[in-house]
């Protein structure tokens, strides 16, 4: 059974209760015995298991990389070849006459 908060609208004592889906929402503070209500907080979420941080190293996935010499279903990709920087060509000082 789930545990709900309560505040009571009378006093503002604030308490806990255990409930079931089915029973009703309405309860009486066991202070003062006015009528409470409900209080919606937010829930924690937990990620339990690998891969949920950025600090997890990812795994290959081997049917999207495949190995040389196996075909894929798509076009090969074209290698690009990189060309090595040219020398500057040696500039030669003017002479004066």
């Amino acid at each position: 059974m789930p545990i709900y908060d309560y505040e009571c609208n009378k006093c503002h004592h604030r308490f806990e209760l255990k409930k079931s889906f089915t029973e009703d929402s309405s309860a009486k503070c066991p202070e003062c015995k006015g009528k409470a209500s409900r209080i919606i907080s937010s829930v924690p979420v937990i990620f339990k298991g690998s891969g949920f941080y950025v600090t997890d190293h990812k795994k290959n996935n081997p049917a999207s990389t495949p190995e040389k010499g196996e075909k894929s279903g798509s076009t090969p990709a074209v290698e690009k070849k990189i060309e090595k920087p040219k020398p500057a060509a040696a500039v030669t000082p003017k002479k004066e006459n």
